[in-house]
């Protein structure tokens, strides 16, 4: 076996880039979707965007399925003076419906955009998330500080990547050369 080339098994098949506020994470896992498509690879999830960039966190999210296309809006409007959570529940609901078609399709990888406070209280992506990594299929997903305790509860300690392109690559690498070998043998 060659040292240089990583053990099958040796990749997770469950990561989190740390997201600490200094990088623009969706536009880091966009990036590397872009990239790995270019490719030729086989990458379903969904990534977040914010359609109206100026209007800051009051904005609206709206995911995005890879494969089609299509857009599931995620935030409800709590007026200027909430303080809770403004993520739809129900657009959530939705939007997994792409997660839930990935585990029947296998793809070599899903990006789910975000390890979030629906995820942390188990309900969000987590099932659909866990399914995933119990077929084998690998998952990157993306974790803020805040949600650091839930993640580590829910993953079992997979790994933290570093939010640098080539930090989140290389893991990528990894687990897709441990797919490959697995559906080899």
């Amino acid at each position: 076996m060659d040292p240089h080339q990583p053990e099958a098994d040796s990749a997770p098949a469950l990561a989190a880039v740390f997201d600490e506020g200094h990088v623009d994470g969706d536009a880091l896992l966009a990036e590397l979707v872009a990239a790995l498509r270019h490719e030729g690879r086989q990458v379903r999830g969904l990534l977040m965007t914010y359609p109206q960039p100026e209007a800051g966190c009051a904005g609206d999210m709206v995911l995005v399925d890879l494969h089609t296309g299509v857009r599931y809006p995620v935030s409800q409007a709590l007026g200027s003076g909430a303080s809770s959570c403004r993520s739809d529940p129900q657009g959530f609901a939705r939007a997994s419906e792409v997660l839930r078609a990935a585990l029947a399709e296998r793809p070599e990888l899903v990006v789910v955009n975000r390890f979030g406070g629906l995820e942390a209280e188990g309900s969000g992506f987590a099932d659909e998330m866990l399914a995933l990594v119990t077929e084998g299929v690998p998952v990157l997903t993306m974790v803020s500080t805040r949600r650091m305790d839930a993640w580590q509860r829910f993953s079992g300690g997979a790994p933290l990547l570093p939010a640098e392109p080539a930090a989140v690559r290389a893991w990528v690498d990894q687990a897709l050369a441990g797919r490959a070998v697995a559906a080899r043998g």
